[in-house]
């Protein structure tokens, strides 16, 4: 396709504010055969976020953490998952800087030689405006352990250790149902010989 299509933005009806801040938003829409669509849709808006691979290269694991997840418990499935650890990437900060707080945060762990894997998708573009930068790094399984978190967030954090090749087995059958781990999981598949020692 040659042009870009156009979207302008008509009118901002605030909705909720809150841990999470809702839009409405009036938007003409150029359309594909032509001409042009007056729409409405509900955005949420929040930060961008950051999540993190911690794998181990010496023993080839992997350090997830379970905690609650309200969406999973209002649609109907098991509220407690395995996920990579994740946070929102706070103003001024770079994704590799929040990566290595919050695998410090939510795991104990240190991150060592972090690197973006992926510079930030949406989480669901249709819904919301929200991105995760993918970072990967590597950490010292043998000291992961125990439940960490932030208190003042009201965080219940588990940390568990997985061999890497248990991790690339949930993904691909697919019990890994946060999708930024499950893309994790597929990007390790592809580079794990290249990552053990």
């Amino acid at each position: 396709m040659s042009n870009k299509l156009r979207a302008i933005v008509k009118q901002v009806e605030p909705m909720c504010s809150g841990f999470l801040r809702v839009n409405r938003y009036v938007i003409d829409v150029e359309r594909h055969d032509g001409g042009w669509r007056t729409s409405t849709w509900e955005v949420m808006e929040r930060a961008n976020a950051v999540a993190v691979l911690g794998h181990d290269p010496v023993r080839d694991e992997v350090v997830l953490v379970n905690e609650f997840r309200p969406g999973a418990l209002v649609s109907g499935d098991y509220p407690f998952t395995d996920n990579l650890p994740a946070g929102v990437i706070e103003d001024g900060e770079s994704a590799i800087d929040a990566a290595v707080r919050e695998m410090k945060e939510e795991t104990g762990l240190e991150l060592r030689n972090p690197r973006v894997v992926h510079p930030g998708a949406y989480v669901s573009s249709g819904g919301t405006s929200e991105k995760i930068t993918l970072v990967a790094g590597d950490v010292d399984t043998s000291r992961a352990g125990g439940t960490h978190g932030n208190p003042s967030e009201g965080e219940d954090i588990l940390v568990v250790v997985v061999p890497a090749e248990e991790f690339i087995r949930r993904v691909r059958h697919g019990d890994i149902t946060d999708l930024k781990t499950l893309v994790a999981g597929y990007w390790l598949a592809e580079q794990r010989t290249k990552r053990k020692r």
